[in-house]
Parts: structure tokens; C-alpha cells; sequence
């Protein structure tokens, strides 16, 4: 019996479930997800709703105006005449996070996920549900910054989230959270799992 035990004790035990590591990165990607979007439809309500369309307010002069516009194009008002095309480009990039999130394997791959998901919807509802019609929308833009065009929150999520993953990827950190780390000769190439999540 006391032999059976101690072989019992040697053998190596099962690998932890990641079912819980999965659950906490999928939360931070719809956390991150909601925040973006719910600010964004906020502060466009709140806009909306207390200024009238080219007032501008100064905030903190020169640097910074809340400028009232809506905005039929992307940035710079390019492609104004093109408003559809937005509209299916933001849906197709929605759609394909959504297919990216069960490889999520970093918390900060879920940080940038989550906002890019939230702001291509913020926008992406402005085009649905906005005048003039249907997938037509012009997107309600107000933050002015000096020699920049004029965004909002949905912009901003963007492009944090561009920056965080050209970040992630200079680094070599994939999105299932390995490193991919640059060797001198191939068999030190193989990728390597990050244990503090990047």
C-alpha cells in the first residue's frame, strides 16, 4: 500500500485546466469591447443633443475644441461619396475579430481586440442608423485637435488598439500569447509560450 502510494506521488500531475484563463481573457475582450462602444454612442448622444451641428466649443485652447461635424467619409473626409463602402468594411472587420477571439492567449491582445471591436461598431452604428439612410450614415465627429482632423471615442479605440497590436507584433507576441523570438540558428527559432501573458 505504502509503495502503490508513493508511485502515486511520483507521477506528474494532470495539466491545470485553462477553461478559467480562457474565461478571464474572453471577459477582458468584451469588457474592453463595451467600454469602447457604450462611450462612444455616449458621448455622440451627448453631442447630439447639446450642440447644434459646426458650433465649436473651446475645452482647453488652443489644443482642444469640441467641434460638432458629421462626417460622411473616413478620416480627412476622404471617400465621402463612397459612405457604403465604410460601412462594409467595418462589418467585415467585425466579423473577423469575432473569428480571432477564440485564439486569444494574451490579456493585452484581448485589451486590443476589444477596443478595435468597440470602436469599428460605434462607427459602424453611426453608418446603420445615422442620416441620411440606411448604411449611408454620416459619423458624428467632435474632438478638434490642432493641424488633425476631427474624431471621436470610436476613432480613438481604433487607433489605441492599432498601436497596442503593432506594438505586440514588434515584440513577436502572437496573438495566443507565444514569442516569437529571433535566434541566430533555426533550432533556437522554434516559438517560445509567454508565462507572463505579454
Amino acid at each position: 500500500m505504502t509503495d502503490e502510494l508513493a508511485a502515486d506521488a511520483a507521477l506528474p500531475l494532470p495539466p491545470t485546466p485553462r477553461r478559467p484563463r480562457r474565461r478571464l481573457l474572453l471577459s477582458l475582450f468584451a469588457g474592453f469591447a463595451v467600454f469602447a462602444y457604450a462611450l462612444d454612442q455616449l458621448t455622440k448622444l451627448w453631442v447630439t443633443s447639446s450642440m447644434v451641428e459646426g458650433e465649436r466649443i473651446p475645452v482647453l485652447p488652443p489644443v482642444l475644441h469640441w467641434y460638432f461635424i458629421r462626417n460622411s467619409g473616413a478620416a480627412f473626409s476622404i471617400g465621402e461619396n463612397v459612405t457604403w463602402v465604410f460601412s462594409i468594411i467595418m462589418a467585415a472587420v467585425s466579423v473577423a475579430i469575432l473569428f480571432q477571439v477564440r485564439k486569444l492567449g494574451s490579456a493585452w491582445w484581448s485589451l486590443a481586440l476589444g477596443l478595435l471591436l468597440g470602436g469599428a461598431l460605434g462607427n459602424l452604428t453611426d453608418r446603420l442608423f445615422r442620416e441620411p439612410s440606411f448604411g449611408m450614415g454620416h459619423v458624428v465627429d467632435f474632438i478638434q485637435l490642432p493641424n488633425f482632423a476631427i474624431f471621436n471615442i470610436a476613432d480613438s479605440a481604433v487607433v489605441s488598439a492599432v498601436s497596442i497590436i503593432c506594438i505586440l507584433t514588434l515584440r513577436g507576441i502572437s496573438l495566443d500569447g507565444s514569442r516569437h523570438v529571433a535566434a541566430a540558428s533555426p533550432e533556437k527559432s522554434a516559438p517560445k509560450k509567454e508565462s507572463d501573458d505579454a
